[in-house]
């Protein structure tokens, strides 16, 4: 297949009219297939890769969803930045739903997902103590805020395992922590995109405020996705307008990641 693309994006059902030119392929990895057939097209002049985080049907929860597999696939096609979109809850009263957070930290409160390509073939350690892209991140704020969102540069994710919502009481456990934004699918692959060397930037959409923020019910799936499903043209565009702001050529550290390190196998 060889470098066919250089960017790839990890989102919703929503985004497939994303890309001009498309065509759906199917890609095998060593980890299993991903989550759906991968949809190769272009965003002006720049060649994009897609995938669906839960598949197109939606058919797997955060939990489940095949994240090595897809991470894999987009690297294999020749992509070495990818976009996140996302929908997010929010630990702060002062951070409503419409806010774009682009964070710049994270925190893993998973349980049970396979977070890592190097578990056989002796020890690899990759520093992940900035776990986005800085280039990635500057190019999302500043576009962000030129198209008019309401963007908070940087933060902290809390990624849960899920598929639960957190209770009221580990809600204000993050919040007291001075988290900003919780997801259940931003990692692992924040940390398998640095195993393969990859840029990786996550454009959090809040829709809701967590359970510890405010009184009343707490979180419910159909208000989430009610409200990402408001805003998913507005996502699409911002997502777009992105991929052509992202700089062509990579001067970012993340391509840099495996430098001096031995791998049990060879990257695709």
């Amino acid at each position: 297949m060889g470098n066919r693309v250089g960017i790839g994006v990890i989102g919703g059902s929503g985004f497939y009219s994303l890309l001009d030119d498309a065509e759906e392929i199917d890609v095998a990895t060593p980890y299993g297939p991903p989550s759906d057939k991968i949809t190769l097209g272009r965003i002006g002049d720049r060649a994009v890769a897609f995938v669906p985080r839960h598949g197109r049907e939606h058919q797997f929860p955060p939990h489940r969803i095949p994240y090595r597999a897809n991470m894999w696939a987009l690297r294999s096609l020749g992509a070495r930045q990818i976009l996140a979109p996302s929908a997010v809850g929010s630990l702060k009263t002062e951070l409503g739903p419409g806010a774009l957070v682009i964070p710049d930290q994270l925190v893993d409160r998973t349980a049970s997902r396979a977070q890592t390509y190097y578990d056989a073939g002796g020890a690899v350690h990759v520093s992940f103590a900035d776990p986005y892209c800085p280039s990635g991140r500057v190019a999302a704020v500043n576009t962000a805020r030129d198209a008019g969102w309401d963007t908070v540069d940087g933060g902290t994710l809390v990624v849960i395992e899920g598929p639960r919502f957190s209770t009221r009481a580990e809600s204000k456990w993050f919040a007291s922590a001075g988290w900003s934004i919780i997801g259940m699918t931003g990692h692992p692959e924040a940390v398998l995109a640095r195993e393969l060397a990859l840029c990786y930037t996550s454009l959090s959409l809040v829709t809701d405020h967590d359970a510890g923020v405010e009184a009343g019910e707490g979180v419910t799936h159909d208000e989430v996705m009610a409200f990402f499903a408001q805003n998913v043209e507005r996502m699409r565009s911002l997502v777009g307008d992105v991929v052509t702001a992202l700089p062509e050529e990579r001067t970012c550290s993340c391509g840099n990641a495996l430098d001096g390190i031995k791998l049990p196998f060879e990257l695709p």
